[in-house]
């Protein structure tokens, strides 16, 4: 009978729109399961790299603070920089001590040999302490050195790390970004399946009579 007809294109409508319906959910349900994998993803290469770069702190630090002072003793930062790190080095234990097994040992040389009062002890003693001061700037230079390095291939190890995250920070955001188009064009195709469905229903619908009074299915 043709009223059956009619509740076929009834039943069309309501399932096309509950089809669509489902489909948009599960389009968005899709959609931000990707999202939230991705943002975990983010947030977890940001965590470990705040986490090695925190680790890498105290040697790009240290490179930091041994550049300085290979600075302060080129004189680079001013001369009250240099005068400072000589005289730290003058001063230090280390000079000290080194300074005095040196001269002990030159007038204990001349007292062996019968020259204790000679000029040549006079000067040897005069000149051991600036020699040995230059030896130690040089050797403190050189060691600083060491630490600026260490300073410098952490600083490059972070910003390579840096990079990389970066890098993969942006192909999540893309994939984001892919999961949101995506789910708008899911919406979309099942939107226009929806509107078709409607449409041949409505068309059937129209062929039965049902907007010309001529349906006589009672």
């Amino acid at each position: 009978m043709a009223w059956v007809a009619v509740a076929v294109a009834g039943a069309g409508l309501v399932g096309g729109y509950l089809a669509a319906d489902s489909a948009k959910d599960a389009a968005n349900a899709a959609s931000n399961a990707q999202s939230n994998a991705s943002a975990a993803s983010i947030s977890e290469q940001r965590r470990q790299f705040d986490a090695v770069k925190e680790l890498l702190k105290p040697y790009t630090d240290a490179g930091v603070g041994a550049l300085t002072y290979q600075k302060d003793i080129l004189g680079l930062n001013g001369n009250d920089a240099q005068m400072w790190a000589i005289n730290n080095i003058k001063n230090s234990s280390q000079f000290q001590e080194l300074n005095r097994q040196g001269q002990d040992a030159i007038l204990q040389n001349a007292s062996a040999t019968g020259g204790l009062r000679s000029g040549n002890t006079q000067k040897a003693l005069s000149q051991f302490s600036p020699a040995l001061l230059n030896q130690l700037i040089q050797q403190q230079f050189a060691n600083a050195g060491g630490i600026t390095t260490l300073g410098q291939n952490s600083a490059v190890m972070a910003g390579n790390m840096g990079q990389n995250s970066a890098n993969q920070i942006a192909g999540l955001l893309q994939q984001q970004g892919a999961a949101q188009a995506g789910n708008y064009m899911a919406q979309g195709r099942a939107d226009a399946q929806m509107y078709n469905g409607i449409a041949s229903s409505l068309g059937m619908f129209a062929g039965l009579g049902g907007f010309s009074g001529g349906y006589k299915g009672f």
